[in-house]
């Protein structure tokens, strides 16, 4: 997933090889050297910069996209090398790029939103969004989670969509957030709950389950949800009266479900099982309940 870009320390165009198919016209290091490109990038970035960068990010070039602009990005936020009012433009620019139709490549939103938990781990450690802001960004992760239709994972040649995992980690920054309300919390857990075991029938076998199953192992945390609301939110994952359910084992919609789910419940229970504060040890019997509801 990562790219270094050989030579000495000037700044090239790289038109690439893979580079042939890239649109992406941001300058990269030619020494490779992202760390050190990152604080140069950003100390002098205004909106367009930020605009151009963030442009890259549905590249069809994975080591464009991923190796570089995406690495790029977390490196100026985790340096803390990128003002606040550039994030804040960047976080607009993100959530209009999460609200559009899914382009054809299908690179451009699952990456928006990976950058985008990068942004939510920013403001969790330097806060920067107002309350209004925050809460914005929790509804615009959990509608675009809650709506990921394009299942694709790793594809040779291509390189990661995740949309589902990139969603989950951007739910998973916001989840550690000691300013997240009450209401943005259920948000983020109709939107988890939602792509569990989704209508489409998906086999996840991209490590998708733990990555929904993160962000409730942090929510759990929380003194405002109860074991009654816990409860409640688990059975809501228990197989329903859809014909998926009905006859589990005739389709590749109840095989997929089933399969799903078990995941899901495995990695909550064997992290929650295992876990020293009792806040979350509690959904390891709500994961085996689960598991044992299954067909």
């Amino acid at each position: 997933m990562k790219e270094i870009w050989a030579a000495i320390g000037l700044m090239v165009t790289v038109p690439a090889t893979a580079s042939e198919a890239s649109s992406c016209r941001v300058e990269r290091p030619a020494d490779g050297d992202l760390k050190s490109h990152a604080a140069r990038y950003f100390a002098k970035a205004d909106t367009a910069a930020i605009d151009a960068l963030l442009a890259c990010l549905g590249d069809p070039d994975s080591a464009v996209r991923d190796g570089f602009v995406f690495t790029l990005w977390s490196e100026g936020l985790r340096s803390r090398h990128v003002a606040p009012a550039l994030m804040r433009h960047a976080t607009a620019q993100l959530q209009a790029m999460l609200s559009e139709p899914d382009d054809a490549p299908g690179f451009r939103r699952p990456f928006a939103a990976l950058a985008l938990a990068e942004v939510a781990r920013a403001d969790r450690i330097a806060p920067f969004l107002t309350d209004a802001e925050l809460h914005g960004l929790a509804g615009a992760g959990a509608t675009y989670l809650r709506g990921v239709t394009d299942y694709r994972g790793f594809t040779p040649g291509e390189g990661w969509r995740h949309g589902v995992a990139h969603g989950a980690d951007l739910m998973l920054q916001l989840s550690l957030n000691p300013r997240l309300m009450r209401a943005d919390a259920d948000l983020l857990l109709g939107a988890i709950a939602k792509q569990v075991a989704p209508a489409a029938g998906p086999y996840y076998i991209h490590g998708e389950p733990a990555r929904l199953a993160a962000p409730i192992l942090y929510l759990a945390r929380r003194p405002d949800i109860d074991d009654a609301a816990w409860a409640a939110w688990f059975c809501a994952l228990h197989p329903d009266d859809s014909a998926r359910w009905q006859d589990a084992y005739a389709s590749d919609a109840g095989l997929a479900a089933v399969h799903n789910t078990t995941a899901f419940a495995n990695a909550i229970y064997l992290s929650a099982s295992e876990a020293q504060d009792p806040r979350i040890r509690r959904l390891a019997p709500l994961a085996v309940e689960l598991i044992k509801a299954l067909p």
